[in-house]
């Protein structure tokens, strides 16, 4: 089949990869030209791990290509997806002017029947304000397709070529057979395809989305009162988990949640109850719960330190809002080091993937904060000479380190873990003041 794909984001890439993969033919279209020309020279713009051979691969093959021209683009293409951003706006509802101008611009310029397919995630009624925004302008026939993604940072090329299930929205019987047959390669284990109207795809994803932050703002509650309990998180969660109607995931206790669908997804769900008139309480209590959750750890090391962190050398590992991506958006990390530098802190930081882009972010911090924010190459390098360690996402690398080493490197033995990596007995026998979520805080004797 031949696609377009407009928006060469972390969706619009993935997604348009991972769709060439299966033979299709795929251009991938965007308006910054920097962008798509190093794309067309093999540069692949975001971490994600797997994408880059199946990148590279499709590139070869022929099958996958880049432009900044949409009615080049679109000209062959029996179905285009929108993987546009879709910020929040006002109030924290969604901004459909980018899916909205490019609909505009679709209408001007199809020229034969086209599968127009929402796969930012967006508000419900979108798929009818694109349809009617692309009529204005329209002389031929076409459906818009609500398609939401659920690809997990980290592990989206499994998720995208290996899915739990497909959302597809539409009352067309000709859309659904083209994503029908679009989608077959990727659903051969027997996973479903679920079709649905419009609106109930759009409030899927929101609702997805929305439900696990509920979830992981719960455990981050239940983690403050353990701790005030005696009761350990960690055993609560196993206990909890086997229970075959709760499941396992997303009970991990932790600093509050990131990146760039939960902050906003949930706004933008409470944002749309508030123009329906329904007071939905869950979800304000769960904006409520992560907005403080993400200021916990540094409550702790003001209640062991004092407010004034002045003189202060602090070792902090993990910068990116989960691991294995590169994406910053919304992380906890970059609340706290704002909280950190304001308390007087210097700070020494070390993240795989993510420094890059909290160096962007944080470049236009006065010059006396700046002068106290440092970033190197090694997280061993990061605890030399600090007085603590703080650790604020869970990258692989850091869950068995060198203790001895660490606890040499260090001024004093303590360490303030937001992701509870490690266990209290070997942290206890290691020498370790060690300070975590919903667990006994363990002391040196």
């Amino acid at each position: 089949m031949n696609i377009a794909v407009v928006g060469t984001g972390y969706v619009g890439l993935v997604s348009g990869t991972c769709l060439s993969e299966t033979g299709n033919n795929v251009t991938c279209v965007d308006i910054d030209a920097n962008k798509v020309a190093k794309m067309q020279a093999g540069q692949i713009p975001i971490y994600e791990p797997g994408l880059e051979v199946l990148f590279h691969r499709n590139i070869k093959e022929g099958r996958l290509h880049f432009t900044t021209d949409l009615a080049a683009a679109i000209e062959n293409a029996t179905l285009i997806f929108l993987a546009l951003p879709t910020p929040p706006g006002e109030g924290g509802a969604a901004d459909l002017k980018y899916v909205l101008g490019v609909a505009d611009q679709l209408g001007k310029i199809m020229k034969d029947y086209k599968v127009i397919i929402n796969k930012s995630t967006v508000p419900v009624g979108t798929a009818e304000r694109t349809t009617a925004a692309i009529a204005k302008n329209a002389t031929v026939e076409f459906d818009v397709v609500s398609n939401p993604e659920f690809l997990r940072e980290g592990v989206a090329v499994d998720d995208f070529m290996k899915p739990d299930r497909v959302v597809v929205g539409t009352r067309s019987e000709r859309a659904r057979k083209l994503m029908e047959e679009l989608y077959r390669p990727f659903v051969r284990q027997g996973n479903p395809i679920i079709f649905m109207d419009e609106r109930s795809s759009e409030m899927t994803k929101y609702a997805a989305n929305s439900y696990l932050a509920v979830r992981i703002s719960f455990m981050n509650e239940l983690a403050n009162l353990c701790e005030k309990t005696g009761a350990d998180v960690e055993t609560v969660r196993q206990g909890m988990g086997s229970d075959n109607r709760i499941g396992k995931r997303f009970l991990f206790p932790g600093i509050g949640y990131g990146g760039s669908c939960f902050p906003k997804d949930v706004q933008a769900l409470a944002m749309t109850a508030e123009e329906n008139k329904y007071d939905f309480k869950i979800l304000k209590a769960v904006m409520n719960v992560n907005e403080i959750q993400k200021h916990v750890l540094v409550e702790k090391i003001i209640s062991y330190y004092g407010n004034d962190l002045s003189g202060k050398k602090i070792a902090l590992w993990g910068l990116s809002f989960k691991p294995n991506t590169d994406d910053i958006r919304e992380a906890p990390a970059l609340y706290i080091i704002e909280d950190l530098l304001n308390a007087g802190a210097e700070i020494v930081a070390y993240d795989p993937e993510g420094m890059p882009n909290v160096q962007e972010y944080f470049s236009d911090l006065s010059a006396d904060k700046k002068s106290k924010l440092h970033f190197v190459d090694s997280y061993y390098t990061a605890v030399e000479g600090a007085d603590f360690l703080a650790i604020l996402t869970e990258w692989t690398e850091f869950r068995t380190p060198d203790f001895a080493k660490v606890k040499a490197s260090l001024k004093e033995p303590v360490i303030f873990d937001g992701r509870n990596l490690y266990d209290l007995e070997d942290i206890k026998n290691a020498g370790f003041y060690y300070n975590s979520i919903g667990r006994k805080t363990v002391t040196i004797s």
